[in-house]
């Protein structure tokens, strides 16, 4: 049995893994590092390009869900995330560089992987699953749309990654640590604004000059990581009930809640490098340094990294893919990742394990495993291929696609919970098919 796994990203590395585990040869192509994306800066596989959180953990969130579905079936990028993680309050946050290296050496030292470094243009004869994710090359997008329709087969549209700081440049006279409602542990440093140093940010924010994305609209952009700069032309305070709202933090300094803050995550094991949380942009260099620094804790900060905006690649996967991830009208062709259109680390890793999972089972004969709705990993599997979605969109995991429970608990916590413990108890009797 031998599978040609294309991209050695999250769902890539994933779903090599999860085929070499059972006994899959697989050949594991990566263009990086003979060719490296703009958004790529590594050559190492499951590379971070965003954000270094994973979202949240509880099981009170349909990610937190996801993440233990995941972790109960074996998944390498949440043994991975486990290994390499760093306190983030209520969130799932990992060591960037760590978390990639401990994928690389996982993937690379399995017996039954063999890594082919370079760009794959077309796709090979026989089994092969296609997970070159949003930032697939020209050549090889050209080849997917031409083997899957043509240009209505595919979509477009543009991510943004936000700014890196030092934390030894942030001014903590203006800042303190603290997780929103205090849950959790304090792990987040919180950057106060006043009313009229927000307005001023603001009105800088709205005007500043950015860099040049062939093709870029607003419309375009997807809400679950949109720019900051296109979120505050939105109106004024867009920002307050978004990325910069003050609910659930008291300045210690005032003892009151402040007018606005800004929040930054450790981005590092170490602590050295932070994350400007939903500071997701394609400013200038020049500008995103002379807007943020009016943020008053960041008036001097050194950016390690400044936000860059890089485009994304999804199909329409309604038409085109099944609930296991393959395209229809030639099977032997498997996706997964953010190309198919699932939103999200998390999300990417699951496709990945849900695809390779059952490519597994098919090749030696055995029936799929059809992961209920009421799983999250199968409500995934169920929205990217529902043909009665008319205007796909890219998606996270949330409980809106989940099946309801079908009677009343009291409290959206509560009944977010319950699904979680149904999910789980589901999961644990597929396990054994699975593992």
């Amino acid at each position: 049995m031998n599978v040609t796994v294309i991209g050695a990203g999250l769902a890539g590395s994933e779903a090599a893994w999860q085929l070499a585990q059972r006994g899959v040869q697989v050949t594991l192509w990566e263009m990086k590092p003979r060719k490296m994306s703009p958004a790529h800066h590594t050559p190492e596989f499951a590379e971070l390009v965003c954000s270094n959180s994973l979202r949240g953990a509880g099981l009170e969130n349909a990610v937190g869900l996801l993440k233990e579905e995941l972790r109960r079936l074996g998944s390498l990028i949440l043994e991975a995330a486990d290994a390499t993680r760093v306190e983030a309050g209520g969130a799932l946050a990992v060591d960037r560089y760590g978390f990639s290296a401990y994928v690389t050496r996982a993937v690379r030292s399995h017996p039954n992987i063999t890594v082919m470094e370079g760009e794959v243009t077309e796709l090979p004869e026989g089994e092969v699953l296609v997970a070159t994710g949003p930032l697939t090359s020209d050549a090889l997008a050209a080849h997917l749309l031409e083997r899957t329709g043509g240009e209505e087969a595919a979509l477009h549209f543009f991510d943004a990654a936000a700014p890196l700081v030092s934390f030894e440049s942030l001014d903590m006279s203006r800042a303190w640590f603290a997780s929103r409602y205090d849950k959790g542990t304090a792990d987040y440093v919180n950057c106060a604004l006043e009313k009229e140093e927000y307005q001023a940010f603001w009105r800088e924010l709205c005007e500043a000059e950015e860099a040049e994305v062939h093709g870029f609209e607003d419309r375009n952009v997807f809400e679950g990581c949109m720019p900051v700069e296109v979120m505050a032309r939105r109106g004024e305070d867009t920002l307050r009930y978004g990325p910069l709202k003050p609910r659930g933090l008291r300045d210690p300094s005032t003892g009151r809640e402040p007018y606005a803050v800004v929040q930054l995550r450790k981005d590092n094991a170490e602590g050295t490098i932070y994350n400007l949380v939903g500071f997701q942009t394609h400013l200038k260099f020049g500008e995103q340094k002379r807007v943020f620094s009016m943020i008053p804790a960041l008036k001097d900060a050194e950016y390690v990294r400044y936000g860059v905006m890089h485009r994304n690649t999804y199909l329409d996967s309604p038409r085109l893919l099944d609930r296991y991830y393959r395209l229809k009208k030639e099977p032997r062709i498997t996706f997964a990742g953010q190309m198919t259109g699932v939103e999200g680390y998390v999300e990417s890793a699951a496709s990945g394990f849900l695809a390779a999972v059952e490519l597994a089972r098919r090749l030696v004969g055995k029936a799929p495993i059809d992961f209920p709705r009421e799983t999250a990993l199968g409500a995934l599997g169920l929205y990217i291929s529902d043909e009665t979605v008319k205007e796909f969109q890219p998606m996270n995991i949330n409980f809106g696609i989940i099946a309801p429970l079908g009677y009343k608990v009291r409290g959206k916590r509560n009944k977010n919970q319950e699904i979680s413990r149904r999910s789980l108890e589901i999961i644990e009797r597929l396990r054994p098919d699975i593992i």
